[in-house]
């Protein structure tokens, strides 16, 4: 070996300290990388589960606002859809409280009308009554009993009325 230009002893020497050197370090540098590598990989993984949970509970919370916005979008259609009706049913008590006013009015009128009519036909009854005796009168050339003319007028006057009506 000597013309290779190995020395066996400077070898075995060698050899036997980096085998010192190799345990040395084994048990004083060797264990200490390896915790601080299981270290920095336990805290990696925990910080990927970390992420993981908080992505999945972002995802989860999303679902809920997204279920919300969907029930609070329910409700404003629901109150939309009831104050339409509400409106729609104050119209319609408005048109109806209007239509008896107006119904209310014009019966009235009609009253009114056939009131004043009947005055009024009471009135030119009078009057023709009236006017009848005093030609009768001028015609006989007496003064003639007005109550009693009257009444025979009157009763004429009723059966021409009812004459009429049952035509």
């Amino acid at each position: 070996m000597a013309g290779l230009g190995i020395n066996l002893p400077v070898l075995i020497s060698q050899f036997v300290s980096f085998l010192i050197l190799f345990v040395v370090l084994y048990f004083i540098a060797y264990k200490r990388i390896l915790s601080i590598l299981d270290e920095r990989s336990r805290r990696v993984k925990e910080s990927l589960e970390q992420a993981e949970a908080i992505k999945e509970q972002s995802a989860r919370t999303e679902e809920q606002i997204k279920k919300q916005l969907q029930a609070a979008s329910q409700q404003s259609q629901e109150i939309i859809e009831r104050a339409n009706k509400a409106g729609e049913e104050i119209r319609q008590k408005a048109q109806e409280q209007a239509k008896q006013e107006a119904e209310a009015l014009l019966f009235r009128a009609r009253n009114e009308i056939k009131q004043e009519r009947d005055e009024a036909i009471d009135a030119l009854r009078a009057e023709f009554a009236d006017l009848t005796i005093r030609a009768a009168g001028k015609v006989i050339g007496k003064t003639l009993d007005k109550e009693a003319h009257r009444e025979l007028i009157e009763r004429v006057l009723q059966q021409s009325e009812l004459l009429k009506k049952g035509r």
